[in-house]
């Protein structure tokens, strides 16, 4: 592909989340940064200016709405408005992390489903098209009456694994019942077996392990999850892993998360390597020895030039 998009129509905007993913992204595509401001008024209040025309353009907002989350949600809708009201033609809006993924159905009374909440600003402020990456649940999908194409990162993930060439045999482990189809999808890539680690979980951000379900003895363990918070479930599974006598562990997400006592959990774990993509952007201090980074640049740029040209995105994954 030559490095410069043709289709003058086509337009790539950036907000505050994650401009460095948004600039690869751009460059990937090959058109520059559509000209914006995000700023603030004394008071907080978020004030966006279109420093150029995009009438009757086909908008391609990138914006994972990870911490802080509020306002970034808050920056997402009101640039969906102005973009709204300048005329675009469509509203792409491009969430590599979509926040509050997790509270996708009522776990107990008198809970919201803010997942669906989200979903329906998102589209109440104007926006015509979803494009994300790895959502909590895929049924969230299912809260939107745009469409929305549902990228996946296990095949950058497990390529990464494929050229390490690890010596000994692999297992791919689901540190959860809920992650089994993500470890499969893994396993398969890597012809490798799967386990799963049984845990119950006292109360929010705090895990317990319990049984592994699979056999780890003597084997090359990579965990495999969508999000990694606090890192609890990961490290504590992990110790367990290793405790049953697995040689080495590896771990791996789409979303580094990474909140609170993370960084320290997984520096003082049994992780060897912890692989994570750029889809949520890692501040300086968060950027240790053990975290290696992969891009999902080349994925999303491809996924937009397919949208913005009526190709089907979902041949991407075959």
């Amino acid at each position: 592909m030559s490095n410069q998009y043709l289709d003058p129509n086509l337009k790539v905007f950036s907000l505050n989340s994650n401009i460095a993913l948004a600039e690869e992204i751009a460059k990937v595509i090959g058109v520059e940064l559509g000209k914006c401001s995000v700023s603030q008024f004394s008071d907080g209040e978020i004030q966006i200016n279109i420093e150029e025309s995009i009438r009757g353009c086909d908008v391609y907002v990138i914006q994972s709405t990870s911490s802080p989350v509020n306002e970034n949600i808050m920056e997402l809708l009101i640039m969906i408005d102005a973009l709204k009201r300048a005329s675009a033609k469509t509203i792409n809006i491009v969430m590599p992390y979509y926040g509050y993924a997790r509270q996708d159905r009522k776990a107990r009374a008198r809970e919201p489903i803010t997942a669906k909440l989200v979903a329906n600003l998102l589209e109440t402020a104007g926006a015509t098209r979803v494009i994300t990456l790895d959502l909590h649940a895929p049924q969230i999908q299912g809260f939107f009456d745009i469409p929305i194409d549902h990228l996946m990162g296990v095949p950058i993930l497990a390529d990464h694994f494929q050229s390490k060439d690890l010596s000994g045999d692999i297992v791919i482990v689901s540190p959860d019942h809920g992650g089994v189809t993500r470890a499969r999808k893994m396993a398969e890539r890597l012809k490798a077996p799967i386990a799963i680690i049984d845990k119950r979980r006292p109360k929010p951000n705090v895990a317990e392990v319990m049984n592994i379900v699979g056999n780890i003895e003597g084997k090359v363990a990579i965990l495999i999850d969508d999000i990694i918070d606090t890192a609890g479930t990961i490290t504590l599974a992990a110790n367990a892993l290793v405790e049953n006598g697995a040689l080495e562990v590896y771990a791996c997400c789409t979303h580094p998360v990474l909140s609170g006592p993370a960084i320290e959990r997984i520096q003082n774990s049994n992780i060897k390597e912890l692989v994570v993509t750029n889809s949520i952007a890692l501040p300086e201090e968060k950027q240790i020895e053990k975290i290696k980074e992969l891009s999902v640049a080349p994925l999303i740029g491809e996924a937009i030039i397919r949208v913005h040209e009526e190709q089907s995105v979902s041949t991407l994954f075959d």
